[in-house]
């Protein structure tokens, strides 16, 4: 029922401005021009200032786009009413027209609403920027750009992929540059005839003559499980996030080499079978 009664009255509306269209005269097209030029002025001026407040308040650079464009297209709305107004159109047929408009337009475009709030809640929030190495849902990549629609960001091996950022903001972000530094986790296992102590000093050495891993936090070498043909150990060393993957690769080649020359043998997973004769 509402619905039918606005669009009666945007009826009403469209037929008021017609009404006007055809009494217009040249008196009416001078105050219409001088209303108009007025209007454009006080909306740059709006605007201008605008932009400065949002520059001052340092907002991300798509937050202060979209919240200028909103701006202009709220001011040229009063600026339409003003002008509809001095040809007698009612303020409350021109706000049923344009909550009719409105509601075209927002089911039109709903899925991109959708995109550009979590727009907005990825400029405000920032859980991430360019150049960021992120993880959301099944895709990870570096950060390229932040739209208010769209985040580009670039995959491993050489793909661009483009998120609708409503996808984004309701999604969990893991984001691998967001600290200075990260923790490189390893494991090896060795055989039973190894001496622990002995296998814990191999692996210290070669982290600790690595020229990207850091010395504090302290790296932690420990046995982390028995198992049926081996001793695990886990190895946690630090390094700078932009160095991970370097030091991950390197301690891992490193540590089979160093194993080689001390005579610790990386075992697998075998059975033993002993045949006793009677």
């Amino acid at each position: 029922m509402p619905t039918t009664v606005d669009t009666e009255t945007a009826q009403e509306t469209l037929n008021i401005i017609e009404k006007a269209i055809r009494d217009f005269s040249w008196q009416t097209a001078a105050v219409l021009v001088c209303l108009l030029v007025a209007s454009v002025v006080a909306i740059r001026v709006l605007v201008s200032l605008a932009d400065r407040a949002m520059t001052q308040a340092k907002l991300d650079r798509g937050v202060r786009v979209f919240l200028r464009s909103g701006l202009k297209v709220v001011l040229w709305l009063v600026a339409i009413c003003v002008l509809l107004g001095y040809l007698g159109v009612p303020m409350t047929s021109m706000v049923a027209l344009l909550s009719v408009l409105g509601l075209a337009v927002s089911l039109a475009v709903q899925g991109t609403l959708s995109n550009l709030a979590g727009g907005i809640l990825i400029l405000t929030s920032h859980p991430f920027a360019a150049g960021d190495l992120v993880e959301t849902g099944e895709i990870k990549g570096t950060i390229q750009e932040v739209g208010l629609i769209y985040t580009k960001l670039d995959t491993a091996d050489n793909r661009v992929v483009f998120i609708p950022n409503g996808e984004i903001s309701g999604r969990t972000i893991t984001n691998y540059s967001a600290n200075p530094t990260r923790r490189v986790d390893l494991s090896f296992t060795t055989s039973y005839d190894d001496p622990p102590e002995k296998v814990k000093e191999c692996i210290a050495q070669v982290v600790g003559e690595h020229p990207l891993t850091l010395p504090t936090p302290e790296p932690l070498i420990r046995v982390s499980s028995y198992k049926s043909s081996s001793i695990e150990y886990v190895v946690r060393a630090w390094c700078a996030t932009e160095d991970y993957w370097t030091v991950y690769f390197d301690l891992t080649e490193q540590v089979k080499t160093a194993f080689d020359k001390a005579g610790i043998e990386m075992t697998y997973d075998h059975l033993n079978v002993h045949v006793v004769e009677k």
